[in-house]
């Protein structure tokens, strides 16, 4: 591995900067496809636009305030001693591939993953299970530090904490590169976005992506098959939503005025829940100016698809 450069002291944008040199360790469970927070979509955008992301939150931020101590915890639970690694590195067979570990693990060829989770989270980490992002982050940093195992820690809010060795898989590593290569050099060296997962997620970097249409039609070609697929799918859909709906309408009737029904299986309720929403018609029709100045227009592209 090689030094990219010091991160003592460095200032956020310049580390933002930095990162968007190669691919990193959070990077390459999306660029995988095993991230259910992030897409490969999401690296690219973030990769190549020119704006520079400083987005962050709660949970980000706590996940910084707690490594330190998630660090302290694992060695005191392991009797082994870890380092703050202070430089970001890359990998030099594979330049692409950069490395901002949270710690080395000392007297070992090792390092150590700090994670935090929310007591909601916990199952996901039940059973000596590790998240597959988690997974595959530290199989990246095994292969920029040339590592034989990396270890993780996860500090479960207010109930528990755990670790985990990761070791080093030659056949798994092979693989990542071979993805990430893929990534990089056919799309962000490119210029070409990914392929969407059919996540949410995609829909909104697409959404971003393509904010404004031109008047302009253009021929429709190699989606005959997949448009097909798709109307089938649609009528599949809507068959076993109104067989859901059935169903739904069965329990209501067998509830009557019961709020609960429940057996050693099932809890079923069905209770009054009030809401609350603005009536816009009544407040254009009475205060008209107050619904003009408060209105908001927002502005989104409609796909349909219409059989000819």
């Amino acid at each position: 591995m090689k030094k990219l450069v010091s991160t003592l002291g460095i200032e956020k944008p310049e580390w933002l900067e930095y990162r968007r040199k190669g691919i990193g360790g959070s990077d390459a469970g999306a660029v995988c496809g095993l991230n259910p927070y992030r897409t490969a979509m999401q690296v690219y955008q973030d990769k190549i636009m020119d704006d520079l992301d400083e987005f962050d939150n709660e949970a980000m931020r706590q996940g910084r305030e707690f490594e330190d101590y998630v660090a302290r915890r694992f060695m005191e639970a392991t009797g082994k001693k870890v380092r703050k690694a202070n430089f970001m590195y890359y990998d030099e067979d594979h330049p692409f591939m950069i490395a901002d570990v949270d710690r080395i693990v000392v007297g070992e060829n090792a390092g150590l993953e700090c994670k935090t989770a929310s007591p909601y989270m916990a199952e996901k980490w039940e059973d000596g299970r590790i998240p597959l992002s988690y997974q595959i982050q530290c199989l990246h940093y095994m292969s920029v530090c040339n590592a034989d195992a990396w270890y993780i820690a996860v500090l479960i809010y207010g109930r528990e904490f755990k670790y985990y060795k990761i070791e080093r898989d030659e056949e798994m590593i092979a693989d990542l590169i071979r993805i990430e290569e893929d990534f990089w050099e056919n799309h962000v060296v490119k210029g070409k976005l990914p392929a969407p997962d059919g996540s949410e997620l995609a829909d909104s970097v697409i959404a971003e992506y393509f904010k404004k249409s031109k008047a302009e039609t253009i021929a429709l070609t190699g989606f005959d098959e997949k448009l097909s697929r798709r109307q089938e799918l649609a009528k599949d859909i809507e068959d076993m939503e109104t067989e859901k709906r059935q169903i739904e309408q069965e329990l209501k009737l067998y509830l009557g005025e019961a709020e609960i029904a429940e057996n050693g299986k099932y809890r079923v309720s069905w209770k009054s829940v009030s809401s609350q929403r603005l009536d816009e018609k009544r407040l254009k029709e009475e205060c008209p100016e107050v619904y003009e100045k408060y209105r908001k227009t927002t502005q989104y592209r409609r796909l349909l698809v219409k059989a000819a």
